[in-house]
């Protein structure tokens, strides 16, 4: 992970990309530590999977709770059927 300033990254724009590109992290330093990161498309993607992911597990942990808990409702088939009609 590299660190530098934004007005470094303005003046040397595509050499930074360069570099993320080729798989660095850049933390854009900036006033009040409104810090920036700069990363790669496959490094974006797979965070956004992670997220993705982490999401849905916590869905089926709630499900997983409200189960245990016995706050479902049983329904036969033919329930569920007479329900698509």
């Amino acid at each position: 992970m590299l660190a530098v300033k934004s007005v470094n990254v303005r003046d040397n724009f595509k050499e930074w990309c360069d570099k993320i590109i080729m798989g660095e992290t850049v933390v854009i330093s900036r006033p009040r530590n409104e810090n920036i990161y700069m990363i790669n498309e496959a490094e974006y993607n797979a965070l956004q999977k992670a997220k993705r992911n982490a999401e849905y597990f916590a869905m089926l942990d709630k499900s997983d709770e409200e189960l245990n808990a016995g706050k479902v409702i049983v329904k036969t088939m033919e329930e569920l059927e007479a329900m698509e009609n």
